[in-house]
């Protein structure tokens, strides 16, 4: 099982003790404001959800990691690689995502976690695209974006939840050329380990 190290996170696979605390961000309205129709999730939605991560990743060869702190052992939420299915418009793509609990915002996490997701589909999975998409108005994650090296490329609405979208972007010839991404740490089975395109 891979994992990926940053200097203040460990991003890894997901563990049944995991499913508690991530229900709870899952039930901060706040932490959700910008989650599709900005509905919380309680602690069984949260496993089925957590179940299904796990599938994507035996289906597709990525998927969403849990983000644990280094220093504590804390879950501060996830990262990770997903296929956009509910944009069909922006298919075939691979998205990165974040979801992390109101105590870890204002640090510089979010950008840390996702930068190590976006280094990992690009270096160890071969993927020629990926793309974020956030609603707009949501400028904390448009920032983190960009300071992940993506440009906006698109704007519409999304189908499931009514509400205007962005699509950023970043190809991997421009990931090569602008590297400027958080140093990761692969270990485990997949260290040096690459496959081919699967966006």
């Amino acid at each position: 099982m891979v994992t990926l190290q940053t200097p203040r996170l460990i991003l890894r696979r997901w563990r049944e003790e995991d499913v508690a605390p991530m229900a709870a961000v899952n039930a901060d309205p706040e932490v959700m404001r910008w989650i599709r129709d900005a509905s919380v999730l309680d602690e069984q939605q949260t496993r089925g959800r957590v179940q299904a991560w796990e599938r994507e990743w035996e289906s597709q060869g990525f998927g969403l990691f849990a983000v644990e702190i280094r220093s504590t052992g804390e879950l501060a939420g996830f990262t990770g690689l997903s296929v956009p299915d509910f944009l069909p418009e922006v298919l075939p793509a691979v998205e990165v995502g974040w979801r992390l609990g109101r105590s870890q915002w204002g640090q510089g996490l979010a950008t840390e976690a996702a930068a190590a997701a976006v280094r990992f589909g690009f270096e160890e999975r071969g993927l020629e695209r990926i793309v974020s998409i956030t609603q707009v108005g949501n400028d904390v994650s448009e920032r983190i974006m960009t300071k992940l090296g993506m440009h906006p490329v698109h704007e519409t609405v999304n189908p499931t939840g009514g509400r205007r979208v962005r699509v950023f972007e970043l190809s991997s010839d421009r990931y090569v050329t602008t590297r400027c991404l958080t140093p990761v740490h692969l270990s485990g089975t997949e260290q040096g380990s690459r496959t081919g395109e699967l966006a």
